[in-house]
């Protein structure tokens, strides 16, 4: 089998060669640097004036216009926020040019650009179901503990829900955490959010670019059925040491940067290396600053480093090494007895821009590890563990408006669950190790003002011995300067599978189970057979231009899940020989489901020079179907998951005031309906009977049962929160610059309910009114 799906792969890599690429043709390659630093410049546009040749700079500021006909041409490199930069070029007899350009910053306004490079972008990109994240639009929202991160913006994200202040959690259109890949850096991050929901993992000031894809994402990612997240770090100032160091009332960071092998000139070699690192030392500060929100304080403790050496060859040809560790704990808070997570990983990637050919090749090899653990009043321990490595190569084929990627990647990791213990008080041991190998082509055309980009993934898994074929497609058709329709639709697979008690109202807690085989062999009458999760997704949507400055963009979605595995909440028997005849649904370890969710994203951005308005609405509907025996009767039970939330609702209003832009004030509201959660009916005395017929139950004293109305047929309250921040900038010189921020987190103090303690019915609630005063400093 595994040969056969080799020779496969092999055929797949040797059809993906574009023989396009032999052409004679001219072409005009490199990359665009902003001048004070060195680094990459995003999404900026590189055309030759008076032709429709032309295209979008990558996150690595790389561009390539390929087949140019014979003549001379002005090149121009326009970005929103630097000068305009004009080159003359003469091109003839397959000529290839290497070029490198530098950017300056300008003074020029928002206002007086017509054309954005987000507009650029969506023109050219099909773009469906993607925000594109970077430093300047996290910034823009308010800093909850004076300190901007991007778990902040992801909960505006239109399809994101969170499930609040405290937990950390992430669901996007219907996935759960687990359904959702991370990347950083192309290395695999396996909880990027921090106990107290207001920080990620990542620090803001060194990110690059941050694509989050909400769904109908395409091949080139695989092992996962609902969204992702691919962060790209920045590699660090070219041409000077430099950095930031901050504190605030919740924690301190330190960012460090610069070169190691300073460039003499723009066609030198460089070196250069990123540090970060944030702690969290609220446990000690809220005894004393915020006492009233809980008698024992707020006891979240996290710390994160991350480091990057970046090395720069003269054609723009680059390899990166990183590393991380992250680290979460909470104590003793409410009915937690202790919860914590580390995370570790190192990697590298490289860029390789060869002589003369249309073509960009990128890889990556990481390794990463994630451990947690958790300690309740009334239930066993939990520990789980997942480590593993990642490589993939990429290759991308600039054919000129048309382009053709393909590439392949290999992940191997093995998980370890211990002690959970379901309702039927059995626990699951799971120990095991995965392989999974993905090949994936794609190619984008452009008919006009039709963009088609179709692509294809063969995904196998060597633990199940399946192959999956996953087609996916996205497509926009651009009708005028001001409005595009677009779409998106793919097939996707993935192995792993949570260990979530679903009856928690909010999940700390996620364990991680791969290659398991413990399921029914039957589903709704069809036979399983493996216990891969499957999904489809639809996408369809529209973005108008209502004016040069606001853009509103509306999309439908439907997720089906065809197929998903979950811990069997019904599991009342032992799966042995002496149970042989019992049914599956009341002895498997895991129980297969299906579902689905739909809904539609409406959101709305205007900016200009001193107002930036970002609204969102979202409108979802999340599904789950079960089956259930009774009276030996087997029957399909519907249910919401905990994370369905029908309306969201986020408004964003920022103003940026005074002559050199030092003043900023913003504000965020947020209002979701409530969540469901499993009401309980009633107590009784639980007897184990551990001892078999040796147990004495008239002498020993049972453990608390408790009655369990049906599935998540309740609805908490509904969530809304006020959030107000002001800042105030120094500058002393070019590089140094003292930043003041002053934050209210939950203004009007709303109680929001965390959760209600099923043991002794109190409720807890989300973060009170939190005011935070933060310095940071930029040398």
């Amino acid at each position: 089998m595994q040969r056969s799906f080799i020779t496969r792969l092999l055929l797949f890599f040797v059809l993906a060669i574009p023989m396009a690429s032999m052409a004679q043709d001219n072409d005009i390659k490199g990359f665009v640097y902003e001048e004070s630093t060195g680094e990459p410049v995003m999404f900026c546009n590189v055309f030759l004036k008076g032709t429709t040749l032309g295209c979008s700079t990558t996150e690595n500021g790389y561009f390539n216009i390929t087949r140019i006909p014979d003549g001379s041409y002005n090149l121009y490199v326009t970005c929103v926020g630097y000068d305009t930069l004009v080159d003359h070029v003469t091109l003839s007899k397959g000529l290839t040019l290497n070029k490198k350009y530098t950017l300056k910053e300008t003074s020029m306004t928002l206002e007086a650009v017509s054309i954005t490079a987000d507009k650029i972008e969506a023109r050219t990109e099909t773009k469906t179901s993607v925000i594109t994240v970077t430093p300047k639009t996290i910034n823009k929202i308010p800093s909850v503990g004076g300190q901007a991160d991007l778990a902040q913006y992801l909960q505006v994200v239109p399809g994101v829900i969170f499930t609040g202040d405290q937990g950390g959690q992430l669901y996007i259109r219907g996935g759960s955490p687990i359904q959702n890949k991370v990347l950083l850096d192309g290395m695999v991050v396996y909880n990027p959010f921090h106990s107290i929901g207001l920080f990620s993992v990542f620090d803001t000031d060194i990110i690059r670019n941050a694509e989050v894809y909400t769904g109908g994402f395409g091949a080139e990612y695989g092992g996962r059925i609902s969204s992702v997240m691919d962060i790209t770090t920045r590699d660090g100032n070219k041409k000077r040491w430099g950095g930031k160091i901050g504190a605030n009332c919740f924690g301190a960071k330190l960012t460090l940067e610069g070169p190691l092998k300073k460039p003499k000139t723009i066609d030198d070699a460089a070196i250069t290396f990123v540090l970060s690192a944030k702690h969290s030392y609220l446990e000690k500060t809220s005894h004393y600053l915020y006492s009233y929100a809980n008698e024992d304080g707020l006891p979240f403790n996290y710390s994160d480093l991350y480091s990057k050496v970046s090395i720069n060859a003269p054609n723009g040809s680059k390899v990166n090494l990183f590393g991380f560790s992250f680290n979460d704990q909470v104590n003793n808070y409410k009915s937690l007895s202790d919860f914590k997570w580390n995370s570790w990983g190192a990697g590298a990637n490289f860029l390789i821009i060869p002589g003369k050919a249309p073509v960009m090749i990128e890889g990556n090899v990481a390794y990463s590890s994630y451990i947690s653990s958790m300690q309740e009043r009334n239930n066993p321990e939990r520990y789980s563990k997942i480590d593993g490595f990642n490589m993939g190569f990429n290759f991308n084929y600039f054919l000129g408006k048309n382009t053709l990627k393909y590439g392949i990647e290999v992940l191997g990791f093995s998980t370890e669950y211990l002690t959970f213990s379901n309702y039927g008080n059995y626990r699951i041991t799971e120990n095991n190790y995965s392989t999974e190998i993905g090949a994936y082509v794609k190619y984008k055309a452009t008919f006009g003002k039709l963009l088609f980009e179709p692509s294809l993934r063969l995904q196998y898994y060597p633990a199940f011995s399946v192959p999956s074929l996953e087609p996916r497609l996205a497509i926009k058709y651009n009708l005028n300067d001001r409005l595009r329709f677009k779409g998106a639709a793919g097939r996707y697979t993935q192995d792993f599978v949570a260990a979530t008690n679903d009856r928690d109202v909010v999940n700390l807690f996620y364990g991680f189970l791969s290659g398991v085989t413990n399921v029914p062999k039957e589903f709704n009458g069809s036979r399983i057979t493996s216990s891969l999760q499957k999904a489809n997704h639809f996408v369809l949507g529209t973005e108008f231009d209502l004016t040069d400055n606001m853009t509103l963009n509306l999309e439908g979605y439907w997720k089906q899940f065809i197929q998903l595995t979950n811990i069997n909440r019904n599991k009342i028997y032992q799966d042995n020989e002496e149970n042989a005849t019992i049914n599956d649904l009341v002895k498997k370890d895991f129980m297969v489901e299906n579902g689905d969710a739909y809904g539609f994203d409406l959101s709305v951005k205007y900016e200009n020079h001193n107002w930036y308005l970002w609204a969102v609405y979202a409108l979802g509907f999340v599904n789950r179907n079960y089956e259930k025996i009774e009276n030996d009767q087997v029957s399909l039970v519907t249910y919401q998951p905990h994370f369905d939330r029908r309306h969201n609702v986020n408004i964003i209003l920022t103003y940026t005031a005074g002559d050199q832009r030092q003043w900023e004030f913003s504000g965020r509201w947020n209002f979701g309906t409530g969540f469901p959660f499993t009401q309980i009916q009633g107590y009784y005395e639980f007897l184990t009977f551990q001892e078999g017929i040796n147990f004495d139950y008239t002498t020993t004293n049972g453990e608390m049962g408790l009655l369990f109305a049906e599935l998540n047929q309740g609805r908490l309250p509904t969530y809304h929160r006020l959030d107000f921040d002001a800042k105030r900038k120094f500058y002393f010189n070019e590089h140094t610059t003292l930043e003041v921020d002053l934050s209210l987190t939950n203004v009007y103090n709303r109680a929001n309910v965390f959760y209600v303690d099923v043991i002794t019915s109190d409720v807890v609630n989300q973060l009170p009114i939190l005011p935070s005063l933060g310095l940071t400093l930029t040398f």
